[in-house]
C-alpha cells in the first residue's frame, strides 16, 4: 500500500523537526505496517501542523472541548479505491512541546507519537475501553520501538 501524504504547516516551529512529510509518512508507514488494517493499495491521509490557538477552535467545535490538545484525528469518508481517503490529522505545537518536555522526551520522539497515535485512529483503532487501550498502545509501544524510541507509557510491554 502507499500512503499519499498531504502537509500544511501553519506554525513554522514544527519544521525544527526537518523534513515534515518524510518524518510524517515513515511514521505513518510504520503505523501501518504494524497495523492488520489494510485500507486499499493507496490511501491519503492529510497533516495539519498547527499552534495551540487553532488547536483550540478545532477542539471546541468538532469534540465540545473548548482546550487545546496534542492531536486529533478526522476520519474521512469511505469511498471506493484506488485512493480512498483515510482523513486528517492536526498537531498542536506548544502542547505537543509542553509534554514532551514534561515527559523528560526529546520533541521529535513525542511528535511522532503522537502522528502515530492520530494515524491508529484514522485505522480505526481507539481508546474508549481499557482492552482498546490495552490493544492500541501495545501497538503505539512497538512502532516507536521500530524508530528506537522508549515505551511512552511507561511501563513495560506486556
Amino acid at each position: 500500500m502507499s500512503l499519499v501524504v498531504e502537509i500544511a504547516v501553519e506554525e513554522p516551529k514544527w519544521q525544527e523537526l526537518g523534513d515534515l512529510e518524510g518524518f510524517a509518512t515513515q511514521s505513518m508507514e510504520a503505523a501501518l505496517r504494524e497495523s492488520e488494517e489494510n485500507p486499499a493499495q493507496s490511501a491519503e491521509v492529510s497533516l495539519l501542523f498547527c499552534d495551540d490557538a487553532r488547536m483550540r477552535v478545532l477542539n471546541r467545535d468538532f469534540r465540545g472541548k473548548d482546550k487545546p490538545t496534542n492531536v486529533l484525528s478526522f476520519p474521512g469518508p469511505d469511498l471506493p479505491e484506488p485512493a480512498p481517503v483515510l482523513g486528517d490529522i492536526a498537531l498542536g505545537y506548544e502542547t505537543v512541546a509542553r509534554e514532551a518536555q514534561q515527559q523528560g522526551k526529546s520533541f521529535a520522539d513525542h511528535a511522532r507519537h503522537m502522528i502515530v497515535h492520530g494515524f491508529l485512529h484514522l485505522l480505526g483503532y481507539d481508546h474508549e475501553t481499557e482492552a482498546e487501550a490495552a490493544e492500541m498502545e501495545a501497538m503505539e509501544i512497538r512502532i516507536l520501538q521500530s524508530f528506537g524510541i522508549a515505551n511512552p507509557y511507561g511501563d513495560p510491554l506486556q
